[in-house]
């Protein structure tokens, strides 16, 4: 089948909250404006499905504003090179497309951070969102033990999601200590007072839970899934008996699209301008690439792009202050859940690092950076493409990507042979 060519005024890659509030603000100012996403579904990991049933009134608000502001919705398309200047090259359930743009909005979202440590490969040992949204997709849990470890905000309304599906939730483990969290609590009601009645309102769903701040796993046990886990704080370790470990250290950015455009990227999130403009000339990023800080920057940066790639600059001059406030949460955010050196330390000499091809941090420990790793033990070159043992590895080793190449996601050879030189056909 031959590719498929089409043009817009604005290309917006990513369907979650920044994608969707990005691309219907583009298009109400009079822009032909498309949303794509790998998907089935819009709404990303927090609106996750909305497009179906809305879970909130925010997301019933902007997807009723999506679907009156004239945006076409490409679903199951994922963005996997950039064959020419100003041309998208995707796939589609019908094949190969290129998609021609004069403003390029990137709001790709995050992933969970995970980190090595023994048995972190056994079955149901689970990333905390990935197992809250295959619950949400109608995964049996009822009755099941949980143990929720990890780090940063998401662990609570996971927590309170697994309870109500009837899962019976053992221990709340939170590496970031109490002095840090109190800390974090007392400048919510100035810099998020909906973030801490949010907050308050789980810890009412997971009463009578263990909560443990201080406190991070450091090895799994089980044959056929994981049967325990062995818990430290530091002074106190001791092993708890479940079916889950539900397990994740925050979220990181997903960089591959940006990367590949040639996006200046600092500190592991994409550089923007005031107008959420990136290095690259007419290519703009809006939400977690840009820094995690959930869906209040989410939306007020996908706001402020739609409205730059309109040429609206007054509107974009508004929403400064909302942006800085956001990012200042951001800052505060990543101060309190900072990673401690102890969770750098976890692995054992056979811990699985890449686990893709079965590559073990004493293999890695050697080297002296991504490539040269690459090179010898092929970490991260796998199916997955070194998303999770590339996060992995720079928070244990500082190592950093050196280069992207298409294709950023696997497609077939014959959807990849299609991608030539990017002509139109």
């Amino acid at each position: 089948m031959s590719k498929r060519h089409l043009d817009f005024d604005v290309v917006v890659a990513g369907a979650g909250p920044a994608g969707i509030v990005a691309a219907c603000i583009a298009a109400e100012q009079g822009r032909r404006a498309v949303l794509l996403d790998m998907f089935p579904g819009i709404g990303g990991q927090i609106w996750h499905g909305s497009d179906e049933e809305p879970a909130t009134a925010q997301a019933r608000r902007w997807l009723k504003r999506l679907h009156a502001s004239g945006t076409q919705v490409f679903r199951s398309m994922t963005a996997i090179g950039v064959p020419c200047p100003h041309t998208l090259f995707a796939e589609s359930p019908e094949g190969a497309v290129e998609i021609g743009w004069e403003k390029l909005i990137i709001a790709t979202g995050a992933r969970e951070l995970f980190l090595p440590f023994p048995g972190w490969t056994l079955p149901n040992v689970i990333g905390a969102g990935g197992l809250q949204d295959m619950v949400k997709s109608g995964w049996p849990v009822a009755g099941k033990r949980m143990v929720i470890a990890g780090t940063g905000p998401l662990l609570f309304p996971v927590g309170a999601n697994l309870r109500e599906a009837g899962a019976k939730v053992v221990l709340m483990a939170e590496q970031t200590d109490w002095g840090k969290l109190i800390g974090f609590g007392m400048k919510l009601p100035v810099m998020a007072p909906s973030k801490l009645f949010q907050a308050m309102g789980f810890q009412m769903k997971l009463l009578g839970v263990p909560y443990r701040p201080g406190c991070w796993p450091v090895s799994a046990q089980g044959r056929d899934h994981v049967e325990s886990v062995t818990l430290t704080t530091g002074s106190k370790t001791w092993t708890e008996p479940c079916d889950y470990l539900a397990c994740g250290f925050g979220l990181v950015p997903n960089l591959e699209l940006p990367n590949l455009m040639g996006c200046r990227v600092e500190n592991g999130a994409v550089w923007v301008s005031p107008n959420q403009e990136t290095s690259v000339p007419d290519v703009y990023c809006a939400g977690e690439p840009t820094g995690v800080g959930g869906i209040d920057r989410a939306i007020v940066e996908g706001k402020i792009a739609g409205y730059a790639v309109a040429g609206r600059i007054e509107q974009v001059e508004r929403m400064r202050p909302a942006r800085e406030h956001a990012r200042r949460f951001t800052e505060m955010m990543d101060s309190a859940f900072a990673i401690r050196r102890e969770l750098k330390q976890l692995a054992a000499p056979d811990t699985i690092v890449c686990r893709c091809e079965d590559v073990t941090y004493d293999k890695l420990r050697n080297y002296n950076g991504w490539r040269e790793a690459k090179l010898h033990t092929r970490c991260g070159m796998g199916p997955c493409q070194g998303r999770i043992c590339g996060c992995a590895t720079r928070v244990l080793f500082g190592w950093q990507p050196e280069s992207v190449r298409p294709p950023v996601f696997p497609t077939s050879v014959g959807v990849l042979s299609e991608m030539g030189d990017g002509k139109k056909n």
